[in-house]
């Protein structure tokens, strides 16, 4: 495996090639992805020198930013777990790189998979501050409290009704009786 997470890589080709259905030389304009050839270790430079950890930790709500945060620690981590490098990269694009959001279909691939459209181009950082984070934050809560009593609510609809009930076998009786040959 190599060293950086970069598209030169055949591991990394070859899983762009099948998720996509493209060979690295068809149609795509690897130029205007600003993920193409950036180390993680160089991305998360980048991040860390104009946001710093603090602000990471606050948005991505990642452990790896608060606790004895360094850069060469957050990339072993990262680089062993998916879900975190994915979000930190999409921070990078969307937040750092100020690009437009994805459309619906370039959303479900990784970060590094998406394609950039030629008329998007790369923006000033966007401003970022502890207090918007802690107001995101509670609308995320706020909304993950709400998706719960929804699921609540549907879920007790649904509910069966337990055997126990309506079991004729006396419950003093060896439950694996009728396994047991």
């Amino acid at each position: 495996m190599c060293c950086c997470i970069c598209l030169c890589c055949d591991e990394y080709s070859d899983r762009l090639t099948n998720n996509l259905g493209l060979t690295m030389s068809s149609e795509i304009n690897y130029k205007n992805n600003p993920l193409h050839g950036v180390s993680l270790k160089n991305l998360l430079t980048e991040i860390v020198d104009h946001y710093g950890f603090e602000i990471l930790f606050a948005y991505l709500n990642i452990n790896c930013f608060n606790n004895n945060p360094s850069i060469d620690s957050s990339v072993k981590f990262l680089k062993k777990t998916d879900w975190a490098r994915e979000k930190v990269e999409a921070f990078y694009l969307y937040q750092f790189k100020n690009l437009p959001r994805a459309s619906a279909e370039q959303f479900e691939l990784p970060p590094r998979d998406r394609i950039i459209p030629q008329d998007q181009t790369p923006g000033m950082p966007a401003e970022l501050s502890l207090d918007d984070a802690e107001r995101l934050r509670e609308k995320r809560a706020k909304k993950a409290a709400m998706h719960d009593a929804d699921a609540g609510r549907h879920s007790n609809s649904d509910k069966r009704v337990s055997n126990h009930s309506r079991a004729s076998v006396p419950r003093d009786s060896d439950p694996w009786a009728k396994w047991k040959k």
